[in-house]
């Protein structure tokens, strides 16, 4: 993975120094909270519902063991002993004294992190396929360019005050696992027919209040022209992007009223910016600077290339064979898998990991991959580089660890933001819905006859939980100050097996708190009287669309006011 320079460290360091400074003097009285609130927030310093909050970078989900260690005793020695894991790549902290502040950031420095942009108008962390380098579906691998974009975008003068915030995800495989489509850019490496990498790019995508589906701004891109057209994309947005209504600030809702007039605005600012020399290559990427990130993507020493395949699912049983099936995935170096850690199971939120669990998930990261993990979309763990020869072993200790979950992909491997436990946007909580969800459906034979099903779980309106992409997406709601959830059905983040990225549909009115089971319950019923045999959930959904789900559901709560009633 990719190593910090010394530049980089020192800058990482330098700016901790100084956001010691600020804090310091906000706790003297002599910074206002007014002045110290933007100081904090571009460095990742939220104030939740009951405590500071911290959100710390993990571009492009990439983490060494040495970090994940460092994460442990962070939360050990300054939070409640565990951490949160987003969809975004990133961790939260939620119960960090404003005071420690300073110390934390100290030792995140320490082992290359920080929470730079994490928060704020500007553009957040990128992210990308967690897969990323070892997919064997894989076109490019999108890491170097990540990085670059890291690098490009950190502290950019121009940047730092956008009329919103702004997000980038990167994509190099046939399957799209980074969601790109439901970001401000998505952005897709791919080869012509002449062999040129370039990208795909897309505008204008995004959940919260008015779901967008990203729009195609340039079908091929050369990569050596990225840097300069994602400014371009960026500088029309800053130019024109609206400042005077926080609901409709976001770069989704200029492309889509703008149209192709923003998309021309966007070619000529490229055009301009090309044209600013006279050979028009002053603003390129060249291929030694490509050439030098990538080379901090390199094989790790302890990989060797040309084992032989070492695997026998065939011969494989019980628990060890659904672990199989489920967790561990194909590799593009033969004699290689990469494995899923799996953070959902009954007894901690989804993305959640304790500081106990995050040295134990070290150890596995050094036993068994290089030293190396990978932060999902999904809210899991990947090891990365994992010999077939070690998986029995592996699924022992990731066992005996609580990550041997066989549940990758299906109805309990779900989604969710800390929503009203935490957030102090949150309209409804989201992990109590998401535990009695895992416990209703904790037969493994149960969900292996459902197979693959998307749940999302969103605390509010701002998506965090993504819900809009969902097979089914749970929305917390606010009904006279009461909890309710609104159900969706059908959506998709556009990885192949749910086809094209598009929102889900309500199916009805909104539901109490413990209905929510319930009415999950009538869905999957649903779909089991009415799939056609081999039929997934996603595609019985768009065959027969959301109708014949409505009724199933909205009799729960018939049900359950009669119950009361009595």
């Amino acid at each position: 993975m990719y190593a910090y320079t010394d530049f980089d460290r020192q800058f990482v360091r330098a700016r901790a120094a100084q956001f010691r400074d600020q804090l310091e003097r906000n706790l003297a009285g002599t910074l206002t909270e007014d002045e110290f609130r933007p100081l904090r927030l571009q460095n990742g310093w939220y104030v939740q519902r009951h405590a500071p909050m911290l959100r710390i970078a993990v571009p492009y989900g990439a983490l060494s063991s040495r970090q994940l260690r460092a994460l442990g005793q962070i939360a050990r020695q300054f939070d409640r002993g565990y951490g949160h894991f987003t969809t975004r790549q990133n961790l939260q902290f939620n119960w960090i004294p404003l005071t420690q502040a300073a110390d934390v950031m100290d030792a995140l420095a320490a082992v290359d992190m920080h929470g730079i942009q994490t928060s704020g108008n500007c553009i957040r962390n990128t992210t990308s396929d967690a897969f990323a380098g070892v997919a064997p579906d894989e076109i490019v691998d999108p890491r170097p360019y990540a990085e670059l974009l890291r690098q490009w975008s950190t502290l950019h003068p121009e940047f730092a005050f956008l009329p919103r915030k702004f997000k980038i995800a990167v994509s190099g495989a046939l399957e799209d696992r980074a969601a790109i489509a439901w970001h401000d850019i998505g952005l897709q490496l791919l080869k012509n027919a002449a062999g040129e990498v370039g990208f795909k790019v897309l505008v204008g995508g995004g959940m919260g209040r008015t779901p967008v589906i990203g729009q195609v701004i340039n079908e091929f891109l050369p990569w050596q022209q990225i840097l300069v057209y994602v400014e371009a994309i960026v500088r029309v947005y800053n130019r024109y992007g609206r400042r005077d209504n926080l609901y409709k600030a976001r770069i989704k809702i200029l492309v889509k009223a703008e149209g192709q007039q923003f998309f021309d605005a966007v070619n000529a600012e490229f055009k301009q910016i090309l044209e600013q020399d006279a050979a028009g290559r002053e603003h390129l990427l060249p291929d030694a600077e490509l050439e030098r990130v990538a080379a901090g993507f390199n094989l790790p020493a302890s990989v060797q290339e040309g084992l032989t395949s070492d695997i026998f699912e065939g011969l494989a049983d019980g628990a060890y064979k659904r672990w199989l099936t489920r967790n561990v995935h194909a590799h593009r170096l033969s004699g290689y898998r990469a494995v899923t850690l799996s953070l959902k199971h009954p007894g901690l939120p989804p993305g959640d990991l304790t500081d106990v669990q995050m040295e134990a998930a070290a150890d596995l990261a050094e036993r068994f991959s290089a030293a190396e993990l990978r932060v999902t979309h999904s809210q899991n763990l990947v090891l990365p580089w994992v010999r077939e020869a070690d998986l029995p072993a592996l699924f022992e200790a990731a066992k005996a660890n609580g990550f041997a979950t066989p549940n990758i992909g299906l109805l309990t491997d779900m989604i969710a933001c800390p929503g009203g436990d935490f957030c102090a946007l949150a309209n409804a909580r989201s992990i109590p819905v998401a535990q009695a969800i895992t416990e209703r459906f904790e037969d493994l034979d149960e969900l292996y006859d459902l197979g693959d099903i998307d749940l999302h779980i969103s605390g509010c309106i701002n998506s965090c939980g993504h819900h809009h992409s969902g097979h089914i997406g749970i929305l917390g709601v606010d009904k006279d100050g009461k909890e309710w959830y609104q159900i969706s059905l059908g959506g998709s983040d556009g990885k192949v097996l749910s086809g094209s990225p598009v929102a889900g549909r309500v199916i009805g009115p909104s539901f109490a708190a413990d209905e929510v089971p319930d009415v999950i319950e009538s869905v999957v019923d649903s779909y089991r009287s009415q799939r056609l045999s081999g039929e997934r959930f996603i595609d019985t959904v768009r065959r027969i669309g959301i109708e014949p789900f409505k009724a199933p559901a909205n009799a729960v709560r018939t049900l359950t006011g009669q119950a009361a009633a009595q």
